[in-house]
Order: structure tokens, then sequence, then C-alpha cells
């Protein structure tokens, strides 16, 4: 069993069990009482190297405050001088090899059997995206339960599992053969079921006509053929061609500038909902939310089920932009879906959209993911383009939590290739982003919270000793709460619920692992630094920030709260 050395630790009067009762450490307090913030310089010796270090404690019983002010950078001066020569500073992290951004990949015909989900997983997928706009119940299933098989044969890898609903699209009918529209040719739409001809297709919506006005712009498939309405009828619409292609079966339609007069949650919809209860997704991805009460909604549905899925609202409709910051409150994150999103908008303002978007989720400590369009080339061919590459890396540097593949992986090509590509652009731009002792000023570490204000610490002294962080949770909370201040390493999330391992997948920087806890802190610490010792995760010598806090105490007092540096020593 590996033997762990105990550098810093709280000095609360706790019970035996509890954190404190180490008997082979010196324990010291940062704070001598909830209302005061001291410093104090804890010196532990191994061999011939002792060296300062910080300790934080504190209990729930009021908001701490400073006689000299708040906890700044230049506080961690000693610190960083200690970094700079000091016996923490020379540990190298494996951890800095290891990819934060997760990875969203698509499930279809290209990559729907078990060997193609093993290899995506091995190629860095860590969400599994069913789209039910294509495809049945029946093999949506059989992918969910050859996820749930790969799940069960790993403590430390998991993939997760996201329902994307299909939503009130708007789209145009079948058609036997592709039809070549040509610029300035005249074509119609009708409401009429089964109408395909060479000048005039169905629409799948009653309500077409009446949502279109004479000059709107009409696009197909997001924009890669665009109409101009000239006339309409009852249950016609006239339009000119203006930029031509092929119109194929059940092409997605939208008017520049509107959203459709369809509810967000449609009775296809609803039916897919209960199929993600039954089958216990993990994430919903709600299509064109519009407003919050669709949300509110759903998760009451969830409340009445019982089921403990995550919503993530999709944000590509035009009438969403001006609620965002409801849609978003009431979410568990947010998508940032561009196709639909810039044919609805003017395409110049999805790039601006976007990082709008992602400092909204990190400012309110949601999660957000970047999808569509990021390797589009690769659905045919085997590289990506340039563009493609550095569209990844802006969405990286601008702190999505996740990045997605559609049809690059659903019925792609080259689908491994690409999961591979976003994997090694992703680790390359994590690697050159600059690495900060402090997390960003706008996260608000001083609140009621105390969750908050100990992540946002815990982080703070992670960067400064350059550790990966190790969290026991029973809910997944303060794993999230770490990741949303985007320490610089990794955090390894042990958890003893199989469904807050999945959850968990989603989230930057973590890697949740399963594990029973026992009643005995120290020996679940143990069987938890074996673990990554055994799985190379952690090497021999390395230093780690253990934190205990959050929702659901395990093995400390509710009031207290506590934030560790251990060394590790096989």
């Amino acid at each position: 069993m590996a033997a762990i050395t105990t550098i810093l630790t709280d000095a609360s009067a706790v019970a035996p069990a509890d954190l404190s009762s180490f008997r082979t450490i010196s324990d010291h307090s940062l704070f001598d009482s909830v209302t005061n913030w001291t410093k104090r310089r804890l010196f532990s010796s191994k061999g011939d190297s002792s060296f300062p270090i910080r300790s934080m404690h504190n209990t729930q019983t009021g908001v701490a405050s400073s006689t000299n002010g708040h906890f700044n950078a230049d506080k961690l001066k000693s610190t960083v001088e200690l970094l700079n020569g000091g016996a923490l500073g020379q540990v190298k992290m494996n951890s800095s090899h290891r990819r934060k951004t997760k990875i969203v990949c698509t499930i279809g015909p290209s990559t729907s059997s078990r060997e193609m989900i093993w290899k995506l997983a091995e190629a860095g997928m860590n969400v599994a995206r069913l789209n039910m706009s294509h495809g049945d119940h029946a093999s949506h299933k059989k992918t969910i339960d050859l996820v749930k098989e790969y799940n069960a044969q790993f403590e430390d890898k998991v993939i997760a599992i996201m329902l994307d609903t299909k939503g009130p699209e708007v789209r145009s009918g079948d058609v036997p053969r592709p039809i070549q529209l040509k610029e300035g040719q005249e074509f119609k739409f009708t409401i009429r079921r089964g109408v395909s001809t060479e000048d005039t297709v169905s629409v799948n919506y009653d309500d077409f006509v009446n949502d279109v006005e004479v000059g709107d712009i009409l696009l197909v498939d997001g924009g890669m053929m665009s109409l101009a309405v000239k006339s309409k009828t009852k249950d016609l619409v006239t339009c000119v061609v203006v930029d031509g292609g092929e119109l194929k079966s059940r092409r997605h339609l939208n008017v520049r500038g509107k959203s459709a007069t369809l509810p967000s949650i449609t009775d296809k919809d609803w039916e897919d909902i209960k199929f993600g209860v039954d089958n216990q997704v993990d994430f919903y991805a709600v299509s064109f939310v519009k407003d919050a009460k669709v949300v509110h909604e759903l998760k009451d549905y969830l409340k009445g089920c019982n089921a403990d899925i995550h919503v993530i609202v999709k944000i590509e409709s035009a009438d969403s932009i001006p609620n965002l910051h409801s849609i978003i409150s009431a979410s568990d994150g947010a998508m940032v879906a561009r196709g639909d999103l810039g044919a609805e908008l003017p395409i110049e303002e999805v790039p601006l959209l976007q990082e709008d978007i992602i400092r909204r989720c990190r400012d309110m400590h949601k999660t957000v993911i970047v999808a569509t369009n990021m390797l589009e080339s690769m659905i045919n061919h085997p590289t990506p383009t340039r563009a493609e590459v550095s569209d990844i890396a802006i969405a990286v540097r601008e702190g999505a939590d996740a990045i997605m593949l559609s049809g690059e992986t659903a019925h792609g090509k080259y689908p491994i290739k690409a999961a591979k590509v976003m994997h090694t652009v992703a680790l390359r731009t994590e690697s050159s982003l600059p690495l900060n002792v402090m997390p960003p000023v706008r996260f608000n570490a001083y609140k009621s919270h105390m969750g908050e204000m100990f992540a946002f610490h815990s982080t703070t002294m992670a960067n400064t000793l350059n550790t990966p962080i190790v969290v026991f949770t029973r809910t997944g909370s303060m794993a999230i709460l770490l990741s949303h201040y985007r320490p610089s390493s990794s955090i390894f999330a042990f958890t003893n619920k199989e469904r807050i391992k999945q959850r968990l997948a989603l989230y930057q920087g973590v890697i949740p692992i399963y594990m029973q806890f026992s009643d005995d802190a120290e020996e679940t610490f143990s069987r938890a630094l074996k673990l990554l010792t055994g799985k190379n995760l952690v090497e021999e010598g390395e230093f780690i920030t253990l934190v205990q806090s959050g929702a659901q105490p395990i093995w400390r007092r509710e009031s207290t709260h506590h934030i560790q540096v251990r060394k590790v020593e096989l």
C-alpha cells in the first residue's frame, strides 16, 4: 500500500477518524478564527529538506474576512519564491500531458458498432451523443448498452451519454432523387404532404406559410443553399434561388432572423425524453430553447420521474439571444449550436455570440459545449483544413468545457481520425495556455457558499504548488465547482456513485474514478493513492492537493472544510 506523508492539514478539533487525527503530522491552522485570516508557516521535514507552505481551514459558522484585505496574488509571494527554488517546485507533473477539454462524439452508422465505440473511446471520446433526429429507439438503445458495457470494465475510464432532442425542426419532404437548384430558378415549398416534383417539395410544418413573409431569405442546410421569398398563397410559398445546390430529402429549413412558432419540446421529444429516463442517460441537449420556461418544465418532469439527468440548453435560435441569462441560469449548461444559430442570425455574429455564451456560462458556473462544423471537412477527407484546426484552438482558449463532433463521427469516412485530430489540437492548445496561480478575477470566491470559496482557494493552492487535486464526492458538486475554477492540473474525482462518475466525464479537467468509500478516511485515501499510482496517474514523490468540502460531508464535520497537501511515497 502506498505510504502517504501529509504535508498540510487543518488543526480543528475533530473526531479521531477525521482528517486532522493523523499521528505522524503536525497541524497548524491558517485561520485562528472564522473572522480573521492569520498567516502561518508550517515547516515539514522529510530527510534533509524543509520548506514553508500554507494551510487553509475554516468553518461555516461565519463569513471569513481578513484584517489585511482579500487574499490575492501578492500574498502568495513567499510560496511563489518557494516554487522557484524549493522542493515542490521541482516536481514535474504528468497531469500536464492529459487533455482537459472534453470531446463529445455523435454516434451514427459509422460508429455504432462495439468495435468503433471502443476505438472512439481510446481516441479521446468522453461523451457519446445520441442524435434523436436520426435513428430509432432500438438503435439508440444498442448504443447505450454498448457504452454501459465499456464503462463497467474500467474504474478510471468513462463515457457519458447525451440524448440530443430533435426539437421543432422545419424540414423539406422526401424526394426520390436530389433536385438541382440553380441561381435565378423559381422553386416552391408547399404545406401539402407528399409533394415532390422538379420545382415543388413539401414542408413538414403547417404554419410555414404564416411564418414567412415576402422578401425573407430561406436557408437550406444552414445556408448551403438560399432562396428569396417572392410570393405566397394559403398553402404555397414561391421563391427565387439565390445560391443553388443539391436539394436532398428532409433538409433543414430556416428563415434568416426568425424562429418558427413551434414549442421547443415536441410530442416526439417527450417520447425521446421518456426513453432517456428509462435508459438512464446522463444529459439532455434540448434543441431550440427560446426561454427558461421550457427548461423549468423539463426539470419539473424529471423531478416527478425521480430522474437525475442534467439539462443542457442548445443556443441555436434568434429568439434565445434576448433571454440568454435566464435560459442559462435555469439549465445545467449550454451548447453553442452554431449551425442553426448562423442560419437564423447574421453569420458574422456567430463568433461573437460563441465567446459571449462561453463567458456567461463560466461566470455562472455552468458547463459549455461548442458544436457544429468543427471538423466538417473530415466527413470526406482524412485531414482537416487549417481553419478547422484554428476553430478548435479558439474554443479551447475561450474556455469551453467540451467540443463536439457531429457528422464527422456519425456518418463520416474518418471518424477515428477526426477524434484523434480533435484530441491532439486541444491538448496542444492547452499546453500553450498561460499558467495563472490565481483563478480568473471575475470568479467571486467571497460568497456565502463555503464550497465556492474553498474551490477557489484549493485551485489557488494547487496552482501555486503545481499539484493535481484529489476530491472525494458523492454528488459531484465539489468536483464541478473545482472544474469551473480551471486549476492548471487534473482533478481526480473519486466517487462511489456510478451515475456521478458518468456525469463528471463532461467537465473540463475532471478525471472521474469509481471507488467504494469505507468508514475509515485514511484507509480510503490510501486506496485512492494506490489506484492513482498503479494507473501511472501520479508518481512517487509527487504532491497532491486533497480537498474535503462540498454539499455532503463524508468524513468531516458538516461545519468544517479541509484543504491538504500530501506527498506520495511508494
